[in-house]
């Protein structure tokens, strides 16, 4: 990937959904929500504090992360659909 994220910024690949309940039903493409989940694939280096200070991000790259439902904004980066988010937008990070 060529794109570095500026201050608070993160790339965060989505991670796929299941097509399928646990009942076995298959959702269509259509239907089927969103997922809040993904991948931090690029982070920014941070904000600057009151005193001009270079505050660091707690997410770094690898990192899975949950975030809003209408968090960041959707781009194609590379011909891969990605989100660009601010750091307040994600709600935490995935620990394995």
């Amino acid at each position: 990937m060529k794109f570095r994220p500026l201050h608070d910024r993160i790339v965060v690949r989505r991670v796929e959904s299941e097509a399928k309940t646990s009942g076995g039903i298959i959702i269509p493409d259509t239907a089927a929500e969103k997922p809040q989940e993904g991948e931090a694939l690029a982070v920014g280096p941070g904000t600057r504090d009151e005193t001009g200070k270079l505050v660091p991000l707690d997410v770094k790259a690898g990192d899975k992360v949950l975030f809003g439902k209408w968090s960041g904004t959707e781009v194609k980066i590379d011909g891969t659909d990605v989100l660009i988010l601010k750091e307040s937008d994600i709600l935490g990070v995935i620990d394995a």
